[in-house]
């Protein structure tokens, strides 16, 4: 048995709405058996699961977490949305509990390489559904 990783080349900006499997079809040809690894933020992005900051108002809460470190109490306040429960609070990280039951640091919510300097990017909804949806559309031949 051999393992060969091959990364996707030459995807563009994926927006809300795009066709994420479509997109990854056309760059690659997939064989029965093959598995396909996809980050979680092009998934997001293209299920239009981002949030503008500018939108937020930052709670209480929010404003006392993020005062310590210096962090924008707005992204703050996004990752207590995500969250179902706030686990520990350590030098700026916020490790949470998010609804979906993971534990992860700021609830999955992430900032970078978004698009827009004003935006952040959440975890998709229903991550296994967004998967089953993913591979239903992928085409792969024997």
């Amino acid at each position: 048995m051999t393992l060969e990783v091959a990364p996707i080349s030459g995807l563009p900006e994926v927006g809300a709405g795009d066709d994420l499997a479509g997109l990854i079809a056309e760059r690659c040809e997939l064989l029965c058996g093959d598995v396909v690894v996809i980050a979680h933020k092009v998934v997001s992005k293209s299920e239009d699961r981002t949030v503008l900051l500018s939108d937020v108002t930052p709670s209480p809460r929010a404003r006392a977490l993020a005062e310590p470190w210096g962090k924008d109490p707005r992204q703050v306040e996004v990752v207590l949305r995500e969250s179902a429960e706030l686990l520990r609070a350590e030098r700026g990280v916020l490790i949470c509990r998010t609804h979906h039951g993971f534990v992860c640091a700021n609830a999955g919510v992430d900032a970078s390489n978004v698009g827009e300097a004003d935006r952040v990017v959440l975890l998709p909804v229903d991550p296994d559904a967004s998967a089953r949806r993913l591979r239903a559309a992928l085409p792969s031949r024997p």
